[in-house]
């Protein structure tokens, strides 16, 4: 059942929509261009971006993540 693109897609569903909880907490407002950006990360990226919020102060800082990744 994993393996199943349902699966899969449905995860990255719930992935995404944790970290855009984060970030609008941690940055407010996510401009539509970094949003755009986000959606196009796959799981183990929206993971790595989940933990890097922790460390974020502003939205520079989503932007140079964004950058890098």
């Amino acid at each position: 059942m994993r393996e199943s693109v349902i699966y899969q897609d449905i995860q990255q569903e719930k992935a995404l929509s944790i970290v855009m909880r984060l970030l609008r907490r941690k940055v407010g407002t996510v401009p539509p261009a970094q949003l755009l950006k986000i959606q196009a990360l796959d799981s183990t990226q929206l993971d790595d971006l989940a933990e890097a919020v922790l460390d974020f102060s502003d939205l520079s800082d989503l932007e140079a993540w964004l950058a890098q990744n």
